[in-house]
């Protein structure tokens, strides 16, 4: 999984970052974290509904089509309002057509305020609670999941271990496997483990002592 705060890589293989992938809107994850975790975030719903006119203005331009003023708002509601009548929703889908645009496969790509919301949870770790956490409180959330993705990774190959001498293609008596996770400062050179580094929140170079 990448950083979700820094974007870029897809963090997960959900519909959202999958369709994100496919509309060349690979920051887009770090841009929903942000506005959901403010204090004066916006809701889920109005996020996927930013989402989704993305995904409609991603299909214009594959079009080679310049959208005009307010025109992919518009369009939006037309094509997903319940108090949108059916007649003018035919005429949307047929002018999007006409324009060389596969309504219907963008019309696939929207997202749901409930997909979008557990892509939030569950891919990038979202919480609206940290805007309104102590640095303490932040530090000690990231340790467990850190020390939780550690235990995970252990396990894994200690798996990994197993199989392979069930299978007669490694040799190795009783065994347990250690992971240690360092940091290491490349402005000094200092190491620390995970939970020195936490507990000091700071290389020693970047708070350097008041003595000469």
């Amino acid at each position: 999984m990448a950083d979700p705060d820094t974007g870029g890589e897809t963090p997960c293989s959900c519909k959202v970052s999958t369709v994100a992938t496919d509309c060349g809107l690979d920051d887009v994850h770090a841009e929903l974290r942000q506005a959901w975790e403010r204090s004066d975030g916006k809701s889920v719903r109005e996020l996927a509904a930013e989402f989704n006119r993305r995904v409609l203005s991603a299909a214009f331009a594959d079009a080679g089509r310049l959208p005009i003023d307010g025109e992919l708002d518009n369009l939006y509601r037309v094509l997903t309002d319940d108090d949108v009548d059916e007649g003018s929703r035919t005429r949307a889908r047929e002018q999007l057509r006409q324009d060389g645009i596969d309504v219907e496969a963008v019309e696939e790509r929207f997202i749901s305020h409930q997909t979008l919301y557990r892509h939030l949870v569950n891919c990038l770790d979202a919480d609206q609670e940290t805007a309104t956490r102590t640095d303490a409180e932040r530090i000690e959330t990231w340790e467990t999941r850190l020390r939780a993705l550690q235990n995970r990774t252990e396990n894994v190959i200690s798996q990994a271990i197993s199989q392979l001498r069930n299978s007669e293609t490694i040799e190795i008596g009783s065994y347990d496997v250690l992971l240690d996770v360092n940091v290491l400062c490349e402005d000094c050179g200092t190491f620390y483990t995970l939970s020195e580094f936490l507990d000091e929140r700071a290389c020693e170079c970047q708070n350097p002592s008041d003595e000469e």
